[in-house]
């Protein structure tokens, strides 16, 4: 990762991103969702994760987080993503009625052939580029194009109507899926 791309300072909201290998719409499942959502509360819960804002989208989701103090944003998407990816490809396996499932795992294998930290499967891309979020102006503008993502790929006309987000919680002042700490 590029020293422009690192956190520096684990309590400042970051714009972080993270990618599915070769941006395959392995997300477009609710059930494979629904692993995102249960390990980021695992990850509020018990390592410190503050998060901010959120989507989910089919090959990728945006998060703005922050880290508790003692804990770092790296270690926390770092072991999001090894936890998520085995889980994911796991629940592909075995869903006999995923009609994509061994063309995707063949991807996934592939992707991994050229990864030497992967055992079998690469399902996220490596990097994440947090972008430290350090001005109000920032967040909202950040804020607004992750919110924004469901809406620009035609998939709900307001963006508080997406389910896979936190824009009920800022547009509508309701709670979503997952604990906020607003900013």
């Amino acid at each position: 990762m590029s020293s422009r791309y690192k956190v520096h300072f684990d309590y400042v909201p970051h714009f972080i991103t993270c990618t599915v290998v070769n941006w395959i719409d392995a997300l477009s499942r609710e059930q494979y969702k629904e692993i995102l959502l249960e390990s980021l509360n695992y990850c509020i819960n018990n390592k410190g994760l503050q998060l901010h804002a959120w989507v989910i989208m089919s090959n990728h989701l945006h998060l703005i987080v922050s880290a508790s103090d003692g804990f770092r944003i790296s270690d926390i998407i770092r072991d999001f993503k090894k936890f998520t990816s085995r889980k994911i490809t796991d629940a592909i396996a075995a869903n006999m009625q995923e009609s994509r499932r061994e063309w995707m795992l063949g991807m996934f294998r592939y992707a991994g052939l050229y990864n030497k930290s992967n055992d079998q499967y690469q399902f996220w891309q490596q990097d994440y580029h947090p972008i430290a979020l350090d001005g109000n102006d920032m967040f909202v503008q950040r804020m607004r194009y992750l919110h924004e993502n469901p809406v620009r790929a035609g998939i709900v006309w307001e963006a508080a109507h997406y389910k896979y987000s936190s824009a009920g919680d800022y547009y509508e002042n309701r709670n979503g899926l997952l604990p906020l700490i607003k900013l």
